[in-house]
């Protein structure tokens, strides 16, 4: 079985709950679209289980890449130049995770970055006779489309947002995170969104989970277009920074 997920965000809560209902076996494949991280506590957990699951193919997200904007830079840390990769990254919800690795040992903060650096920016795959493009947030290749628009290919792919009929590829179906479904779609809680060759799975697990905004992690089996849904609590706010 081939299963698909974006936007983790370091909500675990939300990542086992679906987990739990795919039950990932040996033979199956999980794609992540990238933002495994920021936002909630245990990013950063959550990426170190991932890239240890043989099963698992990631692709980089636009969160992966400010992570790694920051921790690459050779930039002097008081510089204007360091200052603003570290806002930016700040700004989207990053600081939770670069609290998390100050207090890791170097080795582990490097294994990771080294980890990223690996990943690709877009995966070709076919189910049932039908081609799909997985991407975080766009085809790479369609960027000199809207070079006047970001400065490379890769920062295109990762935060490049679709309007609703903007998209004109007819080869093959775009699956892609990033832009919350709500920008399609009024359906509370959040729902995977089927546009014209496009599906978009960022069902909003990066929201905070003490407000309802009907934010949840969505996850879709390629094989037979199944839907799964991390579960809602009562006790939805979860906290595990502590733990």
């Amino acid at each position: 079985m081939i299963y698909v997920m974006s936007d983790i965000h370091g909500n675990r809560r939300r990542f086992e709950s679906v987990m739990k209902q795919i039950d990932l076996q040996p033979e199956d494949t999980l794609y992540v679209l990238g933002d495994v991280i920021d936002r909630h506590p245990d990013g950063i957990r959550i990426l170190r289980e991932l890239m240890n699951m043989p099963n698992v193919k990631m692709l980089i997200g636009n969160h992966e890449l400010m992570m790694l904007d920051v921790l690459c830079s050779d930039a002097n840390e008081n510089s204007l130049a360091a200052w603003f990769p570290l806002s930016r990254w700040y700004n989207n919800g990053g600081g939770v995770t670069h609290n998390y690795l100050k207090h890791i040992r170097k080795s582990i903060r490097i294994e990771i970055v080294e980890f990223l650096k690996t990943l690709p920016l877009s995966y070709d795959i076919e189910v049932n006779d039908q081609q799909y493009k997985l991407v975080h947030a766009a085809p790479p290749e369609l960027y000199l489309r809207y070079h006047y628009q970001f400065s490379d290919a890769r920062m295109f792919a990762v935060w490049k947002r679709w309007k609703e009929n903007e998209f004109h590829e007819t080869d093959y179906i775009m699956i892609f995170g990033h832009t919350p479904t709500m920008e399609y779609s009024d359906s509370y809680p959040l729902r995977i969104w089927y546009g014209d060759h496009m599906i978009a799975i960022d069902c909003g697990s990066g929201f905070p989970s003490h407000l309802d905004l009907g934010g949840r992690l969505a996850c879709l089996r390629l094989d037979d277009m199944k839907e799964f849904y991390s579960e809602k609590e009562e006790d939805d706010f979860y906290e595990s920074a502590g733990n």
